[in-house]
């Protein structure tokens, strides 16, 4: 695809007249959709954002989401998108860090109420000068129906439009679930359009595609995966404001859903409703997991609920702007199971010892990609960035792999998750697919904790799935002895109702954690 922006993206997608998204019963064309972020564009200028400024976006899954986003890549806005799990701690540190000038927000979800939140907390947020509400708000802050309703200045517009270069940032996209200081990505317009038109070209998406969107926006599997996905192959999306396992099932029969891209957990979750069988999913013609490998188990189990689709595996990160590998077309069950997938478009990978030096195929070290998708280093972190944004353009991602002659990734393991265990390396991912395919295990995670004997030892907490007899310590242990080095096998296993989990549905390894040390189970 051409260097481009955003904003230019929108604007060619017009020449395409059918529907863009569905909200309910609403049906916005491409020209409507375009419209919409034209008028948000005109009221951010008559408010005095211009490009480079920072505004933070907090909200649903929903078309005035959507167009408060593209309003303001539209007029070379950074948007900061925030989830609305985010309380106190994160939206000060995130909204502060970013020195956003702007917030645009949901009035509340069921269990917080974001205007109050945010009128009480102004002092603290001396940067942010205009709060948007896509309901009432609080007194003296403006909803976003005067926002678009705004007059714009035609010539401002088109000056602001102009103005904006491919390689700007778009977004500043703070990571998730890991410990330390959020880290903000800088996803530039020409970043997320490689990667997207990478996927769409990859998985051969066309404008008869409906794309499910209930991936949350302020992830690259909602934002890029699904929306930009969509932009760029003329699909359409069937809006979804928040994932719900029967809300998605009955969005797939009613828009005809034929890509449907969600995170193991989801798959778990549809999967498991009582009448899915009696669903129509006929229509789906790609399922995505994305976040871990799939299992083979899962897998299996897609492939029947899904019976007319194929699978893919999909890899990607904050720092390389969505999907940037994902199974070849012609993959079977037990390579999708088996490994990440390949590079997909024109980016490169390599496999990087710790000392740096590039490694044959076959050995273990730090994947690393190159190529258009890769962001431009942290917001207002040089340090960090120089950790991980590597010279002549390489992404060091922290996840361990190996390479195949045939260039499919194989994961090991986060870097960072690694744990020792009597002096042996041992990833927490081989356990957890390991696992996974125990008939009592429906969820899995693994850490490494401090042991007096061995140094470190594996913790794996288990849930079991619903209704269903839990399985003993015991069972899992020679499970895993049958399967695994001697090694390899953990040490401890917990076996609960729950684990904690990301905003987009992994397990949240860094909670699990937190969760130890504290001396909760």
């Amino acid at each position: 695809m051409r260097a481009m922006t955003v904003g230019a993206a929108l604007e060619d997608a017009t020449a395409r007249d059918k529907a863009f998204l569905y909200d309910g019963d609403d049906t916005i064309t491409f020209t409507g959709f375009d419209e919409m972020a034209d008028r948000v564009a005109g009221g951010l200028l008559a408010r005095g954002i211009r490009r480079g400024d920072r505004i933070g976006l907090l909200g649903l899954n929903t078309p005035q989401w959507l167009a408060a986003f593209f309003g303001a890549a539209r007029i070379g806005a950074v948007v900061v998108p925030l989830n609305v799990r985010y309380r106190e701690r994160e939206l000060t540190y995130m909204l502060g860090q970013s020195g956003a000038r702007a917030v645009i927000c949901v009035d509340a979800v069921p269990d917080f109420d974001f205007a109050a939140f945010f009128e009480g907390f102004r002092p603290e947020l001396p940067g942010v000068s205009d709060y948007v509400f896509f309901g009432t708000g609080f007194p003296g802050s403006t909803s976003f129906d005067e926002l678009a309703a705004a007059p714009a200045d035609p010539a401002a517009l088109a000056a602001a439009r102009g103005a904006v270069d491919p390689g700007d940032p778009l977004m500043i996209l703070y990571t998730s679930g890991t410990t330390g200081r959020p880290k903000g990505a800088m996803i530039t317009h020409r970043g997320i359009l490689a990667s997207a038109s990478a996927q769409a070209e990859h998985c051969a998406m066309h404008d008869g595609d409906v794309l499910l969107g209930h991936l949350p926006f302020n992830h690259v599997g909602g934002i890029t995966c699904t929306v930009m996905a969509a932009l760029v192959s003329g699909g359409s999306v069937a809006l979804l404001p928040a994932f719900g396992p029967d809300a998605a099932l009955r969005a797939i029969e009613r828009h005809r859903v034929t890509f449907l891209g969600a995170v193991p957990t989801m798959y778990v979750l549809m999967l498991g409703q009582k009448d899915f069988a009696d669903r129509d999913v006929s229509s789906v013609r790609i399922c995505t997991a994305g976040g871990s490998n799939v299992e083979p188990a899962l897998g299996e189990a897609i492939r029947r609920g899904f019976p007319g689709a194929s699978l893919y595996g999909l890899y990607g990160l904050s720092e390389s702007s969505g999907a940037c590998v994902l199974s070849a077309p012609d993959d079977g069950p037990e390579t999708v199971s088996r490994t990440l997938g390949v590079m997909i478009g024109d980016f490169e990978a390599r496999v990087a010892g710790p000392d740096g030096a590039v490694l044959p195929p076959g050995e273990t070290g730090e994947l690393q990609v190159r190529g258009g998708c890769v962001a431009a280093g942290y917001w207002d972190m040089p340090e960090e960035t120089a950790e991980v944004f590597l010279p002549d353009g390489w992404l060091a991602t922290g996840d361990m792999v190996a390479m195949e002659p045939d260039g499919h990734l194989v994961l090991r393991g986060r870097k960072k998750e690694m744990y020792i265990q009597g002096g042996f390396n041992v990833y927490p991912v081989e356990i957890e697919n390991i696992l996974a395919t125990h008939p009592k295990v429906a969820m899995v995670g693994g850490i490494g904790v401090p042991d007096e004997v061995l140094g470190e030892v594996g913790r794996f907490y288990v849930v079991p799935p619903p209704g269903g007899e839990p399985p003993t310590a015991e069972e899992l242990t020679a499970y895993c002895r049958e399967r695994l080095a001697d090694y390899k096998v953990p040490r401890q296993f917990v076996v609960t109702d729950e684990v904690p989990l990301t905003p987009v549905g992994k397990i949240h390894k860094a909670l699990l954690k937190e969760r130890y040390l504290s001396g909760a189970r």
